[in-house]
């Protein structure tokens, strides 16, 4: 289990992410690519990318097992801003941080008791530009073949739950968030509990908690194994079906007609309840209802039940629609598509 201190401090000092995190999903994605559990959620992404995917996996693997430790140096903090911003961020890994972390994945990894690495890792870990480049390009190729295809799915989902997180600081502040969190983070004040591989402490001691919904973060949460950087909790959004890109278009989109149907669509803005919707365009609650599922069966609009509360958001098409610069979400339900 794992367990996260907080003081009164640490509270007024937690903070959402801003958007997914490049890097923690490509590394996340790379569990997912190896691991048959979860098949239904992520089965046709999978086939899919194991179609583009050449030889991208090989340094990949060396340096994320399938379970266990991999390197913190992955997944810098710079990986929100974007995959240049996040792989600049790693090329610029101090060269001690580099020896220290790959000597700790080498102490993990099963036959090497001794910390040895295999040789495209120790030229990382002797701090070589062009190990570090190849690194990059490596992730860039797997970020290409398995990540950028399906970069609108992972944000309209984080962007879901960061709407769902919104709505319960306006409710009841930092204590509330942490209360709204999925069921394998549990808040006994002043202790955030989790499920997690191994037993472990985390005193964030006035440093805050930066939380990061993950698309491909799956079962548990995740944080960095090193105490002093700053304290980052990734953990996973809901899902319900395969991450497939939807197209624009179809017989579905050929009935969003009509000047209501519209104002619906513009009353959803940035996260709206049924009865939201009804008041806010002046309709009934049945046929705020209506228009909210035509919006969702036309990819448009999107829905997540939390609580006893069913909250509608954009999607990236539905907010394009509007020529907004609202970044959209697919919401779905913990056990399947909700309906209002």
């Amino acid at each position: 289990m794992l367990r996260i201190h907080f003081t009164g401090e640490d509270l007024a000092g937690v903070r959402m992410a801003a958007r997914p995190d490049v890097l923690w999903e490509t590394i996340l994605s790379f569990h997912r690519l190896r691991d048959r559990r979860g098949s239904t959620v992520y089965r046709e992404w999978r086939s899919e990318t194991r179609k583009r995917l050449n030889s991208e996996t090989r340094l990949l693997a060396a340096l994320v097992p399938g379970r266990g430790y991999f390197p913190d140096f992955l997944t810098p903090a710079e990986g929100v801003l974007g995959l240049d911003e996040g792989l600049q961020a790693l090329r610029d890994t101090p060269s001690g941080r580099l020896r220290s972390e790959l000597r700790l994945l080498g102490s993990t990894r099963a036959g090497r008791t001794d910390g040895s690495l295999p040789g495209a890792l120790a030229a990382l870990a002797e701090g070589r530009g062009e190990a570090r480049g190849r690194l990059a390009d490596a992730l860039r190729g797997y970020h290409r073949a398995a990540i950028a295809p399906y970069w609108s799915q992972v944000q309209a989902r984080v962007d879901a739950d960061r709407a769902i997180r919104g709505r319960a600081v306006l409710d009841g502040g930092a204590d509330e968030l942490l209360a709204s969190l999925p069921p394998m983070l549990r808040w006994r004040a002043p202790v955030l509990e989790a499920d997690y591989p191994v037993d472990r402490d985390i005193h964030l001691e006035g440093r805050g908690l930066l939380l990061q919904p993950s698309y491909f973060c799956r079962g548990n949460a995740v944080v960095l194994r090193d105490p002093l950087l700053p304290p980052v909790l990734v953990y996973p959004v809901t899902h319900c079906e395969s991450p497939t890109v939807r197209e624009p278009g179809g017989p579905s989109l050929a009935r969003l007609v009509g000047q209501t149907r519209s104002e619906v669509l513009r009353a959803v803005g940035d996260g709206s309840t049924t009865s939201e919707l009804a008041r806010r365009t002046g309709v009934s609650l049945a046929s705020a209802s209506q228009h909210a599922g035509v919006l969702r069966e036309a990819g448009l609009v999107a829905t997540l039940r939390h609580g006893n509360a069913v909250l509608h958001t954009l999607t990236p098409l539905g907010a394009a629609l509007l020529g907004d610069a609202v970044r959209g979400a697919v919401c779905y339900a913990r056990n399947g598509p909700v309906t209002s």
